[in-house]
């Protein structure tokens, strides 16, 4: 079974056939997924779609790219939610320093913020670091979790070992399976195997085979084939090797909370 530690599933894209993508998703050995929020106006209707479908796990927090959305009282919202619905992360937070239009400091703060949140709460985090590697690192160390997931990562092999010295994973997606991302290729080969997580990103960040189109959950398995023949490993000995270590650093039990009345829907874990 396939972990996809990052899908935006509960975004408009999926507004019309949702349920047939989860349930080619799982057809195709996906059985978990993350769903990582963007913005507060998102959180109730990702919420109730995690609760709706079996095997769905919400991330809670404010993307940085979406800067100009967020409100005064979201990070006291935040903190509320944390507290109440038990979320298996904070996320999606972080940095993206590529967009110039983006104010740095004012991402900082965000960030810094939601670190602290994710540090009171014991949660690990989903970084979005964006041409901002070395400033992600820095502020994790000023503000340390309990680790995480670098989602899409794409930064150099010393970064990594950076990250992973702070109990990270690095997520990899539909950009391995493009030839032409070598350097990326080079990073999925060196890195040990207790390093690696899958993910799609869905919609965004589609593969090769899918240049153009919505990306998918259902795509992920794919990832996986492009990883085994990089890595010359089994296909079945890596899924069952980044679940794992998806499992390690994301406590699944934590969602549905018990005291909520919902039933433990992750039997595997």
């Amino acid at each position: 079974m396939l972990i996809d530690t990052h899908c935006h599933l509960d975004v408009s894209d999926f507004d019309l056939d949702r349920e047939r993508v989860l349930a080619e998703a799982r057809r195709r050995g996906v059985g978990l997924i993350v769903v990582p929020a963007i913005h507060a106006a998102g959180w109730p209707g990702l919420l109730d779609l995690c609760r709706r479908e079996s095997g769905l796990y919400p991330a809670l927090g404010l993307h940085p790219v979406y800067l100009d959305q967020h409100q005064a009282g979201d990070l006291e919202e935040l903190a509320g939610l944390i507290a109440r619905e038990g979320p298996v992360a904070i996320g999606e937070i972080g940095l993206d320093f590529f967009l110039p239009a983006l104010d740095r400091e004012r991402q900082r703060a965000l960030f810094t913020h939601q670190l602290d949140l994710a540090a009171a709460a014991r949660l690990p985090v989903l970084i979005h670091a964006r041409k901002a590697h070395d400033e992600v690192l820095a502020c994790l160390r000023r503000h340390p979790v309990p680790g995480g997931i670098i989602h899409a990562f794409n930064g150099s092999l010393q970064q990594a070992q950076q990250y992973l010295a702070m109990g990270f994973k690095l997520g990899f997606g539909g950009m391995l399976t493009f030839a032409q991302s070598s350097r990326l290729r080079a990073l999925a080969t060196a890195l040990p195997l207790d390093a690696l997580v899958l993910e799609t990103d869905a919609p965004d960040m589609s593969g090769s085979a899918h240049r153009g189109e919505r990306n998918s959950p259902a795509y992920l398995p794919e990832v996986l084939q492009v990883l085994a023949q990089l890595r010359g490993q089994e296909a079945a000995y890596l899924a069952e090797q980044t679940s794992h270590n998806a499992r390690e650093v994301l406590d699944l039990t934590r969602w549905p909370r018990r005291d909520m009345g919902f039933a433990h829907h992750d039997e595997g874990n």
